[in-house]
């Protein structure tokens, strides 16, 4: 009913005399119970998006945890630190220019490179479509701390960070979620090829983004010390392991990191009060679940027949199984609300193996990778948006608001839609690379990018942050034996227990070391 037959009717109760009562009053009531509704639907959606974007948020822990337990003890408080001024960083950075950056100007029927408007979030009211856009933000800017652990200055990591959420993370969006965007899939006429680049919950916007500003970084960064070269800068003939602190962080991380996900792509719906969006929703919370299953055991089955090959004997690599599941959630992100769930599961599958692969070339290249951040998100952000060309579907597509103009090869046989996930993968590679090069070439040449090799072996923890992470000192020699001989005078002679004998013989030995150092 459009608006001018509701006035009318409106007027129509005013001016109308007796008899007309119980009609007028029923129209009121339906006038009443619209509005009603209306305020449910929009309460629903807009807590379903912040729901969604406070798991997103919690993804930060999962990346903290994650990236603690996997480096070494000396450095456990440096690398938190960063993971907690990722957000706070990404925070500062999106709500003064990078949301504006990103979405400004969405009222442009034109394509533009760049959004114009909502700087400090100005005249812009949905401050849940804010905060669900900040936390996948601050999920690209964290991708790079584990990648640079150990080694990396605090400055350097501030400005980074700054200058990823503030900028070029922000024109990736505009060009790809944005609605004139010259890759949109969001644009009702002139969509790029007819169909736009589809990336539903950011495989490449979000995982790619950070992925190539981790590769970046590292190789100008370098290795940490001992890694692939010697003390004399000699090339290892075995590269240096340097194992994880706390694999029960390492796990932690993992389940949570996959909680998350269920905010990622689920909430990419952006609403749920409705059919298709509820539809959407459901199938990204099958399809996330089952492309993570799938490359966890591909991941791991696939490293321990590699292994049984080379020494005969069948080991199991928690740290491949972890990683695995990772790769399988980001290269299902960007088809999640596009693709039936079998395909999913081959879509995890592929991307376990294509982690391998890449860990493995980053290792014959001798690039230092802490928590191959590389080969999960940038590998396997690039092998999700290509399989959206492989495995997307049409009628899928319509549910998701996309174009149904062109759907997957393996639906069609029409390469329209997979040349342009491709141009898209192009296209944040390169915009990445040519921005985030010189920024750390220059932070390299200022000195403000690697820790002095002396505070790097000490550790960062003790060298940055006033003492390690964790207090270690075991009990006074002197005191465990004053104990034993009071509980000997009153109980007379006892066997004194292994553990405590134990704790006072390491607590010498740390006594006598610590003599010696001084």
């Amino acid at each position: 009913m459009s608006d001018e037959e509701k006035f009318n009717l409106t007027a129509f109760c005013e001016v109308a005399g007796e008899g007309t009562e119980v009609n007028c009053a029923l129209w009121d009531a339906i006038q009443e119970s619209n509005t009603f509704a209306e305020g449910i639907v929009t309460g629903t959606d807009t807590f379903f998006l912040l729901f969604a974007g406070a798991l997103v948020f919690m993804m930060q822990a999962g990346f903290a945890m994650l990236c603690a337990g996997s480096v070494r003890q000396k450095n456990v408080k440096n690398i938190m630190l960063k993971n907690l001024l990722d957000a706070c960083g990404g925070a500062i950075g999106f709500f003064s220019v990078g949301f504006a950056f990103a979405y400004g100007g969405d009222d442009n029927p034109d394509k533009t490179f760049i959004g114009n408007s909502y700087f400090f979030l100005k005249d812009f009211t949905s401050y849940h479509g804010w905060f669900f856009q900040f936390a996948f933000a601050a999920t690209a800017a964290t991708i790079v701390a584990g990648t640079v652990a150990e080694r990396c200055k605090m400055q350097a990591y501030l400005c980074y960070s700054l200058f990823l959420t503030g900028f070029v993370y922000p024109v990736v969006v505009h060009s790809i979620w944005s609605s004139n965007g010259f890759l949109s899939a969001f644009r009702a006429d002139d969509a790029f090829l007819g169909i736009g680049m589809i990336d539903f919950a950011g495989s490449g916007v979000v995982h790619m983004t950070g992925g190539v500003t981790a590769l970046i970084a590292a190789i100008i960064l370098g290795p940490r010390r001992g890694r692939f070269y010697d003390e004399d800068g000699n090339p290892l003939e075995t590269p240096a392991e340097f194992q994880a602190h706390s694999v029960a962080l390492q796990i932690l991380g993992t389940f949570i990191l996959w909680f998350g996900w269920y905010g990622f792509n689920p909430g990419s719906a952006l609403a749920i009060a409705n059919p298709e969006s509820a539809q959407t929703a459901a199938l990204c919370a099958a399809t996330t679940t089952i492309a993570a299953a799938a490359g966890c055991v591909t991941t791991m089955f696939t490293d321990t027949i590699i292994d049984m090959m080379a020494t005969g004997e069948a080991t199991y690599d928690l740290t491949m199984a972890m990683n695995g599941c990772l790769a399988g959630l980001v290269a299902v992100t960007a088809g999640t609300s596009v693709v039936e769930p079998y395909a999913a599961l081959f879509i995890g599958m592929i991307g376990g193996w294509v982690y391998i692969g890449a860990s493995k070339t980053l290792i014959k290249l001798r690039i230092d990778d802490a928590v191959d951040a590389v080969p999960v998100h940038f590998a396997n952000g690039a092998w999700g948006c290509i399989a959206v060309g492989l495995f997307s579907k049409k009628e899928l597509q319509a549910i998701a608001g996309y174009h149904t103009t062109h759907e997957g090869l393996f639906y069609s046989g029409d390469f329209t839609l997979l040349g342009v996930e491709i141009c898209g993968v192009l296209w944040i590679i390169t915009w990445v690379t040519v921005l985030m090069t010189p920024f750390f070439y220059a932070l390299k040449v200022a000195g403000m990018f690697r820790v002095d090799p002396l505070e790097e072996e000490v550790g960062l923890d003790i060298s940055h942050h006033r003492g390690a992470a964790y207090d270690l000192t075991g009990p006074n020699k002197d005191d465990v034996e004053e104990l034993m001989e009071v509980r000997a005078s009153k109980h007379g002679k006892v066997e004194v227990p292994k553990e405590v004998a134990q704790a006072a013989e390491d607590a010498g030995d740390m006594g006598i070391t610590e003599e010696v150092a001084a």
